[in-house]
C-alpha cells in the first residue's frame, strides 16, 4: 500500500514539474510616447508572429517567460513561432525580432524606441514604459 501511494505521489510530482506553471503576470509594454493605450491579446500577438508591422517586436530569448507568453497570447509553442519567423525571414517578408536576455533589457529597448513593443514580468514594469496589456 505504501509503495502504491509513493508511486502515485511521484507520478503527480513529475506531472507538475512537466507542466508549465508560471506564477508571474506578464505585461505587454510600449514606449510612453507611443499613442497606444490598450490592446487585446490577439492584437499584441500579431506583432510577435510578423502579421503586423505597426510596432517593432522586442523578444525575449528562450525561457519560461517567452514560453508562457506564446502559450497564453498565441496558443503556440516556441518551436511553432520560430518556424513562422524562419519562413518570413527566408522569403524576405520580414526581419526576425531582436532577442534580449532579460526583462530589464527588453524594457530598456522598448523605452528607447517609440515604435517598439515587448513583454516583461509585471513586477519589472515602471514609468520608463507604458503597459498596454496585462496577461494573467
Amino acid at each position: 500500500m505504501n509503495t502504491s501511494m509513493g508511486k502515485l505521489l511521484l507520478a503527480a510530482g513529475a506531472w507538475l514539474a512537466a507542466t508549465s506553471v508560471f506564477a508571474t503576470e506578464i505585461v505587454v509594454i510600449v514606449n510612453p510616447k507611443n499613442p497606444a493605450t490598450r490592446m487585446f491579446s490577439e492584437q499584441a500577438g500579431q506583432f510577435f508572429v510578423g502579421k503586423s508591422t505597426l510596432f517593432t517586436p522586442v523578444e525575449h530569448t528562450d525561457g519560461p517567460l517567452r514560453t508562457e507568453f506564446y502559450r497564453k497570447v498565441l496558443d503556440k509553442d516556441t518551436a511553432q513561432v520560430k518556424a513562422i519567423w524562419s519562413k518570413l525571414v527566408f522569403t524576405g517578408k520580414a526581419t526576425a525580432p531582436k532577442e534580449l536576455g532579460s526583462s530589464a533589457e527588453v524594457k530598456k529597448a522598448v523605452a528607447a524606441d517609440p515604435n517598439a513593443i515587448g513583454y516583461i514580468e509585471k513586477s519589472a514594469a515602471d514609468d520608463t514604459v507604458k503597459v498596454i496589456l496585462t496577461i494573467p
